[in-house]
């Protein structure tokens, strides 16, 4: 069997190798839907991230190591732990078709330009406030090590008041359930902004401690001081470190390990929320940091090394593409896991072109933060540490009100009832998402039915060639803002528009797109595909380099605009070796039988045949037309690509 998935690649190695064998138990929350909401049009955060690298996960396998469930959205009372009642009934009332009847409120609570009203607003606000919840509340009943949820991490909601994209602070509602078991909670905020929900949540307690590494200075959202240290109680217990511009993996490192040291070891939490913003990184639309995937997720993994209960949570970040790949290589280090660098083929593969692979690299970008300036800060903060009193403690008292989630006997009676409904069922969907895979054991589980009814691509797959995967060498106009190359889509267009239409992977520019090509056209394409290609089917370098710039540019576009006017450059010197890409499609295979002519005469190919014609008069036009009909539909189907 080809060891090729169905994007071609080669799968010769491992998706992933073990890294960290200690059996941690990993609780992974996502809610399907939560990828069906969007802001409005030209809005950064889109919730369609977490989609994606949900996909990642999955087509890694690494769900096989992972607790999978789909956490009960947050309703009216549990939300109103933390913000007022007034706020959320707005929130819940508060529609795009009745907005204007809201005008006032909409001024009071924030809720406008960065905080738009919505379709499914509340319900947005529900999922991610549920799985934080949730997560807390595994931990809290020692039910898993590490609770992760993409969907969370919204750190700028304010009691009564949204800000910064953020309506409603599942951080907060989290940790306010970890302190039902916890005497103190820490709270560590790695996005580019600083977290100013939280810290001002528990300004005043120190019971938590609020850490956070924020560009401060002209910047949203304009606090998050050296000096602001916490009043009363929790003086000395909210921690900022300020930074500049453009740091980079290796200052990032020399900085938050040595404060996360001291916190342990001046705080000791009995428990970790770790809020894992991916507007640091390098190339962010709305970031300013230089941090490739590896310095991010380096941050994970020292947190994970203290073997506390983590709760695990997104936040910003607003460059779709690297936010799911470092969100979904965090998840494998979590289980410890290292993924290969080479992206398996999933739904949403084109968004990682043209290199596709597992990494965000680091620009060029200028550090702005010296050695000095953050030695500076270093010594401030850990300074402030030391003055923290000894090991702040609680007294007893009973845990009140019945915990989130299910008791033990609860999700007995539900396994029961499970098996029960589906007692002709080799594996059912829930026994699924509860079975963990142990790292010790090499050989896969059979389950591929259910795995791919849940969007994992089978890794071994007919190879898909296509003359736009030969890429030219010496084209220009590459996106590379954000450290990975990204094609320019409409071939001339500016960078801002690449990176706006690689963003939403929108393709309404191309409605515009001339219908028609001429001949000559035709010809110089077909000619430089029988140039380019070898009998091997890679790209002679050598040869592509002897084209004219003309034929170049042209080639340029075949790889920069993949539409169906396009598609009908394809000849068939490059298509009579190619299968289809996916063999479930009947439409592709269509396509293939139309783009090459017919084995034999026995009625493979396609057919036109009126109904009227009785059956041997069908069988005898089968015969005598079958070479012609498929020429007739060779250049309709290859014009219908996509």
């Amino acid at each position: 069997m080809s060891n090729t998935d169905p994007a071609g690649v080669d799968r010769g190695q491992p998706l992933y190798n073990v890294v960290n064998n200690d059996k941690k138990r990993v609780a992974y929350f996502y809610d399907s839907d939560i990828g069906n909401y969007a802001y409005v049009t030209g809005h950064p955060m889109k919730p369609h991230r977490i989609r994606l690298a949900h996909s990642l996960v999955m087509n890694y396998n690494i769900y096989k190591y992972l607790e999978i469930y789909r956490a009960k959205p947050a309703v009216f009372a549990e939300m109103t732990q933390f913000h007022t009642d007034e706020y959320i009934d707005f929130l819940q009332k508060v529609t795009p078709d009745n907005m204007d009847n809201f005008m006032r409120e909409q001024g009071k609570y924030n809720v406008g330009d960065d905080c738009p009203v919505f379709d499914g607003l509340f319900e947005f606000c529900g999922i991610s406030a549920g799985g934080s919840m949730e997560g807390a509340a595994r931990l809290n009943r020692q039910k898993c090590d590490i609770a992760v949820n993409w969907a969370g991490g919204l750190h700028h909601a304010k009691k009564s008041e949204a800000s910064g994209f953020c309506y409603v602070n599942d951080i907060v509602l989290a940790i306010i359930e970890l302190l039902r078991f916890k005497k103190r909670v820490l709270y560590i905020d790695i996005d580019v902004h600083h977290g100013d929900g939280v810290e001002e949540a528990f300004y005043t307690t120190d019971r938590v401690m609020t850490v956070s590494f924020h560009k401060y200075g002209e910047y949203f959202p304009g606090t998050g001081e050296l000096r602001d240290i916490g009043i009363g109680p929790g003086k000395n217990y909210a921690v900022n470190f300020p930074l500049r511009d453009g740091i980079d993996d290796a200052s990032y490192k020399t900085i938050f390990e040595p404060v996360i040291d001291a916190v342990m070891q001046y705080y000791q939490p009995e428990a970790v929320v770790l809020q894992c913003g991916g507007d640091s990184l390098s190339g962010d639309r709305l970031g300013c940091f230089n941090l490739s995937m590896h310095g991010h997720a380096n941050c994970v993994n020292f947190v994970r090394s203290f073997n506390l209960p983590t709760l695990v949570l997104g936040g910003g970040g607003y460059t779709m593409r690297n936010v799911a790949r470092t969100w979904a290589y965090e998840t494998g280090r979590l289980v410890g896991v290292e993924m290969d660098s080479t992206l398996p083929y999933n739904e949403y593969y084109d968004y990682y072109g043209p290199d596709y692979e597992l990494d965000v690299r680091s620009s060029n970008m200028e550090n702005a933060n010296s050695y000095e300036y953050l030695e500076k800060i270093k010594i401030a903060v850990i300074e402030n540490l030391k003055k923290t009193a000894p090991v702040p403690s609680v007294q007893m008292q009973d845990v009140p009100r019945h915990g989130l989630g299910l008791t033990d006997e609860e999700e007995a009676e539900l396994d029961d009832l499970n098996e029960d409904e589906n007692k002709d069922v080799r594996m059912t969907q829930r026994q699924w998402e509860k079975s963990i895979a142990r790292q010790d054991e090499y050989e896969d589980s059979d389950d591929e039915d259910m795995a791919h009814a849940n969007g994992v691509h089978k890794t071994n797959g007919r190879t898909r060639r296509s003359i736009l995967d030969y890429r030219n060498p010496h084209a220009a106009d590459m996106d590379m803002d954000s450290g990975m190359a990204t094609p320019v889509r409409n071939g001339d267009g500016p960078a801002e528009e690449a990176q706006e239409a690689d963003e939403t992977m929108v393709d309404d520019d191309l409605a515009d797109e001339p219908q028609t090509e001429t001949a000559d056209k035709d010809d110089e394409v077909a000619k430089e595909a029988a140039i380019i290609n070898d009998d091997d089917g890679d790209v002679d370098m050598d040869e592509a380099g002897d084209e004219p710039q003309e034929t170049a540019i042209k080639s340029e576009d075949v790889d920069a605009l993949p539409s169906p006017q396009l598609e009908r450059r394809r000849t068939p010197v490059a298509d009579t070796s190619r299968g289809s890409p996916d063999a479930e499609s009947p439409k592709e295979n269509n396509k293939s039988a139309a783009a090459s002519p017919p084995a034999s005469a026995n009625g493979d190919g396609p057919q036109a045949v009126e109904e009227s014609v009785e059956v041997s008069d069908k069988m005898e036009m089968d015969d005598r037309g079958g070479s012609k009909d498929a020429d007739d539909e060779g250049s309709p189907s290859e014009a219908q690509r996509s």
